[in-house]
C-alpha cells in the first residue's frame, strides 16, 4: 500500500514538474515573435537564395542583440522549398498556418511569388520581397523591396542606347522560361519601340531552368551582332549564369564588342566563375558592394564576421549583393512597423509600413512608398572587375519612386496605388 502511495505520489510530481516545464516552454514562446524565411537552399535556385537565408539570419540576431522587437525576441523558422515552384505554396501554408509566423521573408523567383500569393491572402499574412521584378502586380500582403522595371531594366537599356553606354541599336534579349523574363521583356520590347527600335532589330531567346549548353546561343548572338551594334539584355536565373558566362568567355565575345547587362547577376553569382574573360560586362542592381560609404562598410563588415563565426561555407570569400541588401532593410523596415503599430497584426503592420524609411548601405535612406508597397531605390549600373565586383559607371542622383505597372504597356494608367 505505502509502495503505491509512494508511486502515486512520484507521479504526480513528475505529471507537475511536466506541466511546469510546459507552462515554462509556452511562456517562452508567446515571449517570441517568429519569422518565416522562404527561401531555396537546394536546387538551381541555391546559388542566390542561400545567402538570403543567411544574411536574414544575421539581422534577426543583429535586432534580437538589441533587445528584440516590442521587448520580444525574434525567432527564425526557416523551410527549404528546393526551388520547386508548388512546394513555396504548400512551405509558406506551413509556415502560417502552423508556424504561425508573422511574417515571411522569402522568394526569388516571380514563380515562386506567384505561388505563394493566394496563401498570403487567404490568411491575411505578409511576404518580404527582396528580389527585383518584372512588375504588373500590386497586393495589399506583399512589400516589395527589390526593384520594379523602372528601377532597374529600363534604365539599364537606356544607358545602353547612350552614348557613354556604347550607342546600341539591336538587341538579344536572353532568359530563363518563365513569368520575370517574359513579362521583362515585354515590357522592354514596348519601351524599345517607344524609341524607334524595330521588331527586326529585337531577338528573343528563353531556356528552361538549370540549362547549361550555350554554345549556339552565343554562336547567335554573335551572328546577330554583326547586323549593328548589339547588346545583350540577360534575364537568365540561377546556376545556368555560370555556363552562359563561361561560354562567352569561351567564344570570345567581349564586352567592347558585345555588351552584356544582367539582371539578375550580382556578386554573388559570380563567386564560382573565372571573371577575367567578363570585365566590362554589366549588371544593373541598387546597391553593390563595392559603394564606398560607412554604412555600407559597417554592412560588410558585420556579414564577413558573421559569415566567419557561423563557418558558412567558403566564408572567407564570402560577398554582399542587391537582394541581401534588401532582405536587410526589408527586416528592419518590418521591425520598425510592428514597434510603431505596437503589434505584429497583419493590417496594423501594413499601415505602419507606409512611409516607414531606412538608412541603407547603398548610401541613400530609403523610404516604403506610402500607396505602392515597393521601396523607394537608387539605381545603379556597374562594370565587372577582374576581382568579380563591380566599378559603377551610371547612377540617378537619387532614389527613384518605383512604377509597379510599366507605363509602356498599354492599360496600366491609374494602376499605380493599392
Amino acid at each position: 500500500m505505502q509502495n503505491r502511495r509512494h508511486f502515486i505520489g512520484t507521479l504526480s510530481r513528475i505529471a507537475a514538474a511536466t506541466a511546469l516545464l510546459a507552462a515554462g516552454t509556452q511562456a517562452y514562446a508567446a515571449d517570441t515573435i517568429k519569422i518565416g524565411i522562404l527561401h531555396s537552399l537546394s536546387g538551381t535556385m541555391a546559388i542566390s537564395e542561400t545567402s538570403l537565408k543567411d544574411v536574414a539570419l544575421m539581422t534577426i540576431d543583429e535586432i534580437n542583440a538589441k533587445g528584440g522587437v516590442m521587448g520580444k525576441k525574434l525567432e527564425a523558422v526557416v523551410v527549404d522549398p528546393a526551388s520547386n515552384w508548388p512546394l513555396f505554396a504548400e512551405k509558406a501554408r506551413g509556415l502560417i498556418a502552423q508556424d504561425k509566423v508573422s511574417v515571411v521573408f522569402g522568394c526569388w523567383t516571380s514563380v515562386s511569388r506567384k505561388s505563394v500569393l493566394p496563401v498570403f491572402k487567404e490568411l491575411n499574412s505578409l511576404l518580404f520581397y527582396p528580389v527585383q521584378y518584372e512588375g504588373e502586380e500590386l497586393e495589399k500582403n506583399v512589400f516589395y523591396t527589390g526593384a520594379a522595371p523602372n528601377q532597374q531594366a529600363i534604365p539599364a537599356v537606356e544607358y545602353l542606347m547612350s552614348k557613354d553606354g556604347g550607342g546600341a541599336k539591336r538587341f538579344v534579349l536572353l532568359g530563363t522560361d518563365y513569368v520575370y523574363p517574359r513579362t521583362t521583356n515585354k515590357i522592354l520590347r514596348a519601351f524599345l519601340k517607344s524609341k524607334g527600335v524595330k521588331d527586326s532589330d529585337i531577338d528573343e531567346v528563353y531556356t528552361p531552368f538549370g540549362h547549361s549548353d550555350y554554345q549556339t546561343i552565343v554562336a547567335n548572338i554573335k551572328k546577330f551582332s554583326a547586323g549593328g551594334k548589339t547588346a545583350v539584355i540577360s534575364t537568365i536565373n540561377g546556376d545556368s549564369n555560370v555556363p552562359f558566362y563561361k561560354e562567352l568567355g569561351n567564344a570570345g565575345l567581349k564586352a567592347t564588342d558585345v555588351p552584356v547587362v544582367a539582371f539578375s547577376v550580382g556578386e554573388e553569382e559570380l563567386r564560382g566563375v573565372d571573371t577575367k574573360p567578363l570585365v566590362g560586362h554589366l549588371a544593373a542592381w541598387n546597391y553593390f558592394e563595392s559603394i564606398k560609404n560607412p554604412v555600407n562598410a559597417e554592412f560588410i563588415k558585420k556579414w564577413k564576421a558573421y559569415a566567419v563565426a557561423k563557418k558558412l561555407p567558403n566564408a572567407g570569400t564570402v560577398v554582399t549583393n542587391d537582394p541581401m541588401e534588401a532582405t536587410y532593410v526589408g527586416i528592419h523596415m518590418w521591425a520598425q512597423a510592428v514597434e510603431k503599430a505596437k503589434s505584429t497584426d497583419t493590417d496594423k503592420v501594413i499601415a505602419a509600413m507606409a512611409g516607414q524609411t531606412y538608412k541603407a548601405p547603398d548610401g541613400f535612406t530609403l523610404t516604403m512608398d506610402a500607396t505602392n508597397h515597393h521601396l523607394h531605390k537608387p539605381v545603379f549600373i556597374g562594370e565587372i572587375r577582374p576581382d568579380g565586383q563591380f566599378n559603377v559607371v551610371w547612377k540617378t542622383p537619387g532614389p527613384v519612386r518605383a512604377n509597379p505597372w510599366s507605363p509602356y504597356i498599354p492599360g496600366n494608367e491609374g494602376k499605380q496605388k493599392l
